[in-house]
């Protein structure tokens, strides 16, 4: 299916590895031009590099900002990039390393406002900067690298669970006011256990709560997914293409589980 995006802009967060590198290089199969944005310039540079022998139009740019999108110089520094569209996205993918895991008992006011601004007022800002040129132009994409804790909390997770919360409530209201018939859809994708670094530290996490080997926990995990395996991050980022595409115009104000079936819930 040709999603109609060649050609387009897109800036995607936490793009050296995981799940925003997944977004970035299905985006990029697509004809799309990217700028990634992660904080570690060598595996940013690294993944850039491997995106451009992916590049399937002529001209197609895969520009790297080595930067911290949650600091506003980091925001600027995407903006700015040589080469790169300025404010004028025409898809933005937000994503930031979520807070760590533990209880809620050691966690000082510092924490939760580390939390925030990582993970509900980051994306509000990189959302307030793009929407309105946007709508002035007639199509835009948002999609919010969230988490299915949002859906089904998980006690350890609690800094991430109040965060994302939080910000899915505010694009509840945005996404459902007048952007929505200038051709802006804003939508929260949330992924469930994918074999990335994020599981791999919330694994270690419950494996030093418990006293358990991590290959046990990671097994156990498993297990409870009816899909009996872990995500991977190109399944992943060809959901967020086709959310990101011109055939998903009508979908807005939506949160898209991918899970393996592991949510329990019928809504």
């Amino acid at each position: 299916m040709d999603l109609g995006i060649a050609g387009k802009w897109a800036l995607v967060g936490g793009a050296s590895k995981g799940l925003g590198w997944g977004c970035a290089a299905a985006l990029v199969q697509e004809g799309v031009n990217v700028v990634m944005v992660a904080r570690g310039a060598d595996a940013l540079n690294a993944a850039a590099a491997g995106l451009r022998a992916q590049a399937t139009r002529p001209g197609q740019q895969v520009l790297a900002v080595a930067a911290d999108i949650t600091k506003p110089e980091g925001r600027e520094a995407a903006f700015t990039v040589a080469g790169g569209p300025g404010r004028d996205f025409d898809i933005v993918v937000t994503n930031a390393g979520g807070p760590p895991p533990g209880d809620f008992r050691s966690w000082e006011r510092e924490a939760w406002i580390a939390a925030l601004d990582a993970n509900m007022l980051t994306p509000i800002e990189l959302i307030k900067a793009t929407v309105d040129g946007m709508a002035a132009r007639g199509f835009g994409r948002i999609v919010n690298i969230t988490s299915s804790a949002v859906k089904a909390p998980i006690d350890i997770l609690g800094l991430s669970n109040g965060a994302r919360t939080g910000l899915t409530g505010f694009v509840a209201g945005l996404s459902r006011s007048g952007i929505a018939a200038q051709g802006v859809t804003i939508n929260n994708l949330l992924p469930g256990a994918f074999d990335t670094d994020r599981l791999k530290g919330t694994m270690k996490g419950a494996a030093d709560k418990t006293g358990q080997p991590i290959e046990a926990i990671m097994d156990a995990r498993r297990k409870t997914i009816p899909a009996k395996r872990f995500g991977n991050a190109e399944e992943f980022g060809a959901i967020c293409a086709f959310l990101c595409s011109q055939q998903a115009g009508y979908i807005t104000g939506q949160n898209v589980l991918a899970d393996g079936g592991a949510y329990p819930g019928t809504f």
